[in-house]
């Protein structure tokens, strides 16, 4: 009996651990991992918490590590040892090391300052204590660590002290009381300050307490190696669940109670174990599924139910409530998914490498269909009957074998022919044919001769024509003969863009390419663009990728553009068709397959399939929602010109100002989204500089440099996806003016400004002034010359005047003269005659009278006068030359001035010529001239 037992728990672990390696390659929800250096810390990480603006922080090996959703920051310990605990209560962390406790809080430039709580104790610690757990009841935080537990009174901020030695530091809060385990005594829990046993039962002596839950009526009690147990008042039960079976042999390490009442078990070097509210296994995610280490140290639910692990090599976070969950073959056994069906409780999956199958509610491998190695293009359900087609042809699917039906290679597509319930259109490489039905089975009929086109889309019209598209050769409309066995007429009309596709969407045909998409018009054989669908599909920046899917049960179109999974369907209150966009991160869109290829098939209700390039990706339309997300900015650096590091600048201050050399600013920002499929993207426009806001990027952070002076508004917002955040963060500030801008410099700049225009001005009108007074010098200089010239001009006609009135003198004079001269000749002549006849007495009496008017002194006084007017003060000038002079020497001297010969000087004196000579004799004498000199050019030279 004993031995059958055994057996059979061994057969249950074999058949358990065998499901699980089958497994490996299991749909599980998306898994984000950190590595040691992507967070910038140590390998160890021990424990996980949240603050109020969600940000992450991890008790690490290396510090304290805060996570933002964008960037990580190490903040080491304060004694550099590794920190083992954490809580976030308030936005006050408190962490727990090596011989130290205290908490953290952020300052004004969203840094974490320490404060230690060491020195509030009133009793020394033990030599070697580490802390490794902290909970929080009312206003009383407990740090234990593995002798002691620290009661901290945060009103009056003092330490109680309870003794709890344990191998294992475990302490929990249940129903508003505190639990601990002390080593070999059992459980405890704190009353009045002092531990008080609860329970000394043999599992609380012997066996490792991992956490302690609340349930409905008692509490659950998680050990390390031997599963649940439920605890009531002091009674322990035996959980009796299915997971305890399985976790026979597993090392439990830490658990957490999500809020849905399901649980996460980590363990030491297996992974997590993921059990329902009544102890069903759901799932083993372990380091060959996504998780980056095997050994779970602490496990936190995040506000939006994201699963955080602290592992003994890096983090992980599970999105355990994504609307995506994703199958990865690691291994490329699957290949390219092309195309999936559910059929009779079977997930199917047609792949370039064949058609794969399992069941659909087990975590088994994927199973390879026997014969359909190879392209694998389409799976439908017709009727009950799932037809593949393949490379090789059409094949009939039944659970895990296939029977092929049809030997024309590369089945695109198999449609019902309207009317005709025994026939079925196949579109393949060479063109169309048709299936037909015999005593219940499908086989070929025939290929539809006149067409040798690929037709991979192809729709019936309303009078049962066909529309075929090619690509690359464009669309044609065909009529078949009844038989459907011949095409009788084509219409072909010209390719309309890319990426083009062909679908019936309720009893409507469009054709999409890049171009828009298009409806098909009976009445006059054309396609006319569809305003209203493409506005479904077609948005700003974001353009269609691939073909549109039709999911014609739920009267739904599919759309995969370079954002967005686009769903069209009828609004439920008036039919119109409306869009709902699934925003899809970058590393998804370039997974979708082959372009061209996309495909979305539906699973059940709501849930979709979408095959990948290394498997597929469900989505759950349930499982989408809004979540409300704030963008924040995080830290602001600023760094000087002349300076090789960086000031760190307060986020909130109301008035912030830097000197021109600070002009360089550097902003991070985050949105605090630890969703893998949520991508975050970020716009951002500093008003002052450009008021237009930047194109949408991925990168948190931004840098200005060289920024003019003035006054700046730095504006950020965020998109989660397709939702836009719900506030933009913002930071104003200035840069001031330089120096040479400032009011004082401007001041100075006017002062010199008057300075240097009153020096100029001074300088000019110096410049100006002697100038004027040059120019007034030579305008003197020139009246000076001019009144010169005008006296030279008056004395040139003063002395053309004198010399006029002198010729006029010396005209009178000498007419006077020869006046004289004639008179004195006449007189002379007259005298003559008149002494030839002497005896006469009256003739004597005329002689005498004749002498009287010769000699006749009124005469010379006359001519005096004369001469000294035409030759004024010669006389005198000679006279005072030559004062020995006589009158008469004086009167030859005028004579001999105005050049009269000696002939003519005799009448004026009266005598003969011989004696004037005498006379001029006498007077060269008495002027004591030299023989050589002429007496008459010495007195005219005068």
């Amino acid at each position: 009996m004993g031995l059958n037992n055994f057996m059979l728990q061994f057969l249950k672990k074999v058949t358990f651990f065998f499901c699980i390696a089958l497994g490996f390659s299991q749909e599980l929800p998306p898994i984000n991992n950190f590595t040691p250096l992507s967070y910038n810390g140590g390998n160890q990480n021990w424990s996980i918490a949240q603050s109020s603006k969600n940000y992450i922080y991890v008790a690490n090996n290396f510090g304290l590590l805060e996570y933002n959703g964008a960037f990580w920051k190490t903040y080491p310990s304060p004694n550099g040892s590794n920190i083992r605990t954490v809580k976030v209560i308030n936005d006050t962390i408190f962490t727990g090391c090596y011989m130290e406790l205290g908490f953290w809080e952020k300052d004004s430039f969203g840094d974490l300052n320490y404060q230690s709580l060491k020195p509030n104790l009133t009793i020394p610690m033990i030599e070697d204590e580490e802390f490794w757990n902290i909970v929080q009841l009312d206003k009383w935080i407990l740090f234990q660590s593995l002798q002691r537990i620290y009661v901290y009174n945060t009103e009056d901020k003092s330490f109680n002290v309870i003794a709890s030695e344990s191998k294992r530091a475990r302490i929990f809060k249940n129903n508003g009381v505190i639990y601990f385990q002390q080593s070999n005594k059992g459980l405890f829990k704190i009353e009045g300050g002092k531990g008080v046993l609860v329970s000394d039962d043999a599992v609380f002596k012997n066996n490792v307490i991992i956490d302690l839950f609340e349930g409905e009526n008692e509490s659950i009690v998680v050990t390390e190696k031997s599963g649940f147990y439920t605890l009531t008042d002091t009674q322990l039960t035996r959980w009796q669940i299915p997971i305890n079976e399985q976790l026979l042999g597993v090392n439990l390490y830490s658990s957490l109670q999500l809020n849905d009442k399901s649980f996460i078990l980590g363990t030491i070097s297996d992974g997590l174990y993921y059990v329902d509210a009544s102890g069903n296994f759901i799932r083993k995610i372990n380091q060959q599924m996504g998780l980056y280490d095997n050994t779970v140290h602490s496990v936190f639910e995040d506000v939006k139910s994201n699963i955080w692990l602290a592992l003994n090599n890096g983090i992980s976070v599970i999105n355990l409530n994504s609307p995506f969950n994703e199958y990865i073959d690691k291994i490329g056994k699957l290949g390219v998914v092309y195309t999936a069906a559910v059929y009779k409780d079977n997930l199917y999956l047609g792949t370039n490498q064949g058609l794969f199958y399992k069941n659909r509610n087990s975590n088994e491998a994927f199973k390879i269909i026997e014969n359909t190695n190879g392209q694998v293009w389409f799976l439908k359900e017709l009727d009950g009957v799932l037809f593949c087609g393949h490379n090789d042809g059409t094949f009939v699917v039944n659970e895990n074998k296939v029977t092929l039906i049809s030997n024309l290679s590369g089945t695109w597509d198999i449609k019902k022919i309207p009317g005709v319930d025994s026939l079925l259109l196949q579109g393949n490489y060479k063109g169309l044919s048709v299936l037909k039905k015999v005593n219940g089975a499908w086989g070929l009929s025939n290929p539809i001769e006149g067409f040798e086109i690929s037709s991979r889309f192809f729709e019936f019209t309303a009078n049962k024509d066909i529309i075929v598209n090619h690509e690359y050769r464009g669309l044609f409309r065909l009529t078949l003969n009844p038989e459907f066995s011949k095409v009788i007429k084509v219409v072909d009309k010209p390719v309309m863009g890319s990426g083009a596709s062909l679908v019936t969407y309720k009893d409507t045909i469009f054709y999409t390419s890049n171009n828009g998409v298009f409806r098909y018009m009976e009445a006059k054989n054309q396609f006319k663009l569809d305003s209203l669908f493409r506005s479904l599909f077609f948005y700003e920046e974001e353009q269609p990728i691939g073909i549109i899917v039709s999911d014609e049960q739920k009267n739904l179109l599919w759309a995969f553009t370079n954002k967005n999974i686009i769903s069209v369907a009828p609004n439920k209150f008036n039919g119109k068709p409306e869009a709902q966009k699934i925003a899809i991160p970058n590393f998804f869109r370039g997974g979708i397959g082959v372009q061209g290829f996309e495909n979305i098939t539906r699973i059940a209700k709501n849930k979709y399939l979408i095959g990948i390039s290394n498997g597929y990706i469900t989505l759950d339309l349930n499982k989408v929602k809004t979540y409300n997300y704030e963008v924040a900015l995080t830290r602001i650096f600023n760094k000087k010109v002349d300076s090789s590091g960086s000031l760190k600048v307060p986020l909130y201050n109301e008035e912030n100002e830097f000197s021109f050399q600070e002009n360089n600013l550097y902003f991070e920002y985050s949105v605090p989204n630890f969703e893998k499929y949520a991508e975050v993207n970020y716009q951002y426009q500093l008003n002052g500089l450009n008021a237009v806001w930047s194109d949408w990027t991925s990168d948190a952070k931004v840098s200005f440099e060289n920024l003019p002076f003035g006054n700046y508004t730095f504006n950020v917002k965020a998109k989660i996806g397709n939702n836009p955040s719900d506030n933009i963060a913002s930071f104003s500030f200035e840069i001031r003016r330089p120096w040479y801008f400032t009011n004082i410099a401007w001041s100075l700049y006017v002062l010199l400004f008057v300075v240097i225009g009153y020096a100029i001005h001074r300088l000019y009108r110096g410049y100006y002034s002697r100038q004027q007074e040059l120019l007034v010098k030579a305008n003197k200089r020139k009246l000076k010359q001019k009144k010169i010239k005008t006296e030279k001009k008056l004395i040139q006609i003063t002395n053309e005047k004198l010399n006029q009135e002198i010729e006029s003198k010396s005209r009178e004079l000498a007419i006077s003269t020869m006046s004289i001269i004639k008179k004195n000749e006449f007189l002379n002549a007259l005298k003559i005659e008149l002494q030839e006849r002497e005896n006469d007495r009256e003739i004597k009496t005329v002689i005498k009278t004749i002498d009287r008017n010769i000699n006749n002194e009124d005469d010379w006084k006359f001519f005096e006068d004369a001469f000294n007017n035409a030759d004024k003060d010669f006389l005198k000038m000679i006279k005072k030359i030559h004062p020995e002079l006589k009158p008469n020497d004086l009167r030859l001297c005028a004579y001999l001035r105005l050049n009269l010969s000696s002939k003519e000087v005799a009448p004026l004196l009266n005598i003969s010529v011989r004696s004037v000579e005498v006379k001029r004799y006498r007077l060269r004498k008495k002027m004591n001239l030299p023989h050589e000199s002429n007496l008459a050019d010495y007195i005219l030279n005068l």
